[in-house]
């Protein structure tokens, strides 16, 4: 049975820079007790679509140019704000991506979920409460007079995308449109949810719209799935029909871009360059010694009546080596230790360690001024290069900071080594006088990357370069990642949530949970038989493409 007809709805923006057509003649069917996944890259227009729906594309500068949408008999492109607030958060629900935002701050969770009961439907305060408290126990919340008490910044991620999503089902709806509600989430806290939303699709017979860049979550979940590009639809078809035999090559190459248990075809060299140097060099010094390594936060519990204060573990006695030429990778949940153990290594945090050495350099002996001259050798790439990139800086400003700071470069040669550093994270040179705003995601990545290796420093730390990017676009900075090591020898740990990554980047991989080293060995021998029960729920978390005989 048809939920949601959705026929050759077409949304445009009119922007000082002229039109853009956001979707384009899009058409697809919801059916009850169904999930329909909507897939493609940032910017392809899967969700303009679903909030044009939902009426909720700003105007100006959005419009909705033409189509229909039938829910229930009603066209919702045609009906009034006021008719369609009925609607909103009723009979159609929505989960957003990051829940932190979408949860208002100075409410607790239990006030959130009984105005949005009582919005729609008229009862008592008790009902409403009543209603929230069995919403709560759906989502699999515990502890729930405590929690509803609580305020969104008390809970984990994953704890508040459950928030969201009993938020979402408190009023019934016939229809959810989640709007990659597990991007910014560990693998298991993923798994979780995942099994949630299929769980409560079945028991409550919702048609669901699952709006995605990651064919591998959607595969688990999915019935039928449309794949947009531009704005436009390019392949619709049964989830099955469509990862058995892809018929457009975007298609094709979104489901090629899949990191997967085999090694790229180019690993072979730098397996000989950098892995018959590594084992040379197991006997010699390790080009980073760390042992014994610890860091500790003092957090306050402030009450009515006292404060308390209780120290936080966040890195507990880590040791470890990395040898020239090797990948090192870190994996662990949000909240494991990864980043604080990272940071600590080159000492942008001060921590306490036993010893803390590289390239035969003592960095704990060494002052503020050493420390500079040192942060030569240490670079880090960031999670978010926009964060990390100065707006006010050109790529030629930003590049030529460290090149001339560090005495790589001088005023004779600087545009060629600047050029040099384009070319080899594969940016264009006319792009040289461009500010980060004017780039793509995975083109600000380039750019961080390309200022990681301007200092020609002895280690990179790079802590989730690819975790926020397309599935293709994540696909192309792992090439260079290991084109850049065989070319360069870089040296590297990668901090990662994505296992996947991991197994097809790293030589050897380090677990950590609750700021510990649980596990750590060679990559293919610890995916291929892990030791640790939670490295084997780790790996057993990792979405794979499912598709039927």
């Amino acid at each position: 049975m048809s939920l949601l007809t959705v026929s050759n709805l077409t949304t445009r923006f009119y922007t000082r820079e002229g039109i853009t057509t956001a979707v384009d003649k899009v058409s697809f069917t919801v059916k009850q007790g169904e999930i329909l996944g909507i897939v493609g890259e940032s910017g392809s227009g899967k969700s303009v679509c679903c909030y044009s729906l939902m009426g909720l594309i700003p105007s100006p500068p959005g419009k909705i140019e033409s189509g229909s949408a039938l829910f229930q008999g009603q066209d919702l492109l045609k009906l009034s704000e006021r008719e369609l607030r009925k609607i909103r958060g009723n009979s159609v629900a929505m989960i957003f991506q990051d829940p932190m935002t979408s949860l208002t701050p100075h409410m607790t969770i239990g006030e959130q979920l009984i105005e949005a009961y009582r919005v729609h439907n008229k009862s008592t305060s008790q009902q409403a409460k009543l209603r929230a408290i069995k919403v709560l126990q759906e989502v699999g919340i515990t502890n729930i007079e405590q929690r509803m008490n609580a305020y969104p910044h008390e809970f984990s991620g994953g704890m508040r995308q459950r928030v969201m999503i009993a938020m979402a089902l408190i009023t019934e709806p016939k229809l959810l449109i989640a709007d990659e509600p597990t991007t910014a989430l560990d693998v298991t806290v993923q798994a979780q949810i995942l099994q949630l939303i299929k769980n409560l699709q079945i028991s409550h017979n919702l048609g669901v719209i699952f709006i995605t860049h990651d064919l591998a979550v959607i595969s688990q979940l999915a019935d039928d799935i449309v794949v947009m590009k531009n704005g436009e639809v390019v392949e619709a078809a049964t989830a099955n029909a469509l990862f058995r035999s892809p018929q457009h090559p975007y298609t094709q190459s979104l489901i090629a871009a899949i990191p997967d248990s085999a090694k790229p075809k180019n690993r072979h060299a730098i397996e000989v360059n950098a892995g018959d140097e590594i084992k040379a060099n197991a006997a010699a010094t390790p080009l980073v010694e760390v042992k014994g390594l610890s860091k500790s936060y003092s957090l306050t519990q402030n009450t009515w009546f006292f404060s308390k204060k209780r120290e936080f573990k966040a890195v507990d006695n880590v040791s470890f080596d990395i040898f020239k030429g090797e990948i090192l990778g870190l994996v662990g949940e949000s909240g494991s230790g990864k980043s604080t153990l990272g940071r600590s290594v080159i000492r942008l945090l001060d921590a306490d360690a036993n010893v803390l050495r590289i390239d035969n350099t003592d960095l704990q002996s060494l002052g503020a001024d050493d420390l500079r001259r040192a942060r030569k050798n240490l670079q880090m790439i960031f999670q978010d290069p926009f964060a990390s990139l100065n707006p006010r800086f050109t790529v030629f400003d930003t590049l030529a900071e460290p090149l001339l700071v560090h005495g790589i470069a001088n005023k004779n040669n600087l545009l060629q080594k600047i050029n040099e550093l384009l070319d080899d994270v594969g940016l264009e040179r006319k792009h040289i006088r461009k500010y980060p705003h004017e780039f793509s995601g995975g083109q600000r990545q380039r750019i961080a990357i390309a200022r990681a290796l301007a200092p020609q420093p002895k280690l990179i730390i790079a802590d989730e370069p690819v975790s926020a990017l397309d599935v293709t676009i994540q696909a192309q900075i792992l090439e260079l990642l290991l084109e850049l090591t065989q070319k360069h020898g870089l040296t590297m740990l990668f901090i990662s949530h994505d296992l996947s990554v991991v197994r097809y980047l790293c030589d050897r991989v380090m677990v950590m949970n609750k700021g510990q080293i649980v596990e750590q060995g060679e990559t293919e021998a610890l995916f291929s038989s892990p030791k640790n029960s939670y490295t084997q729920q780790l790996l057993s978390a990792i979405p794979t493409l499912k598709v039927s005989a």
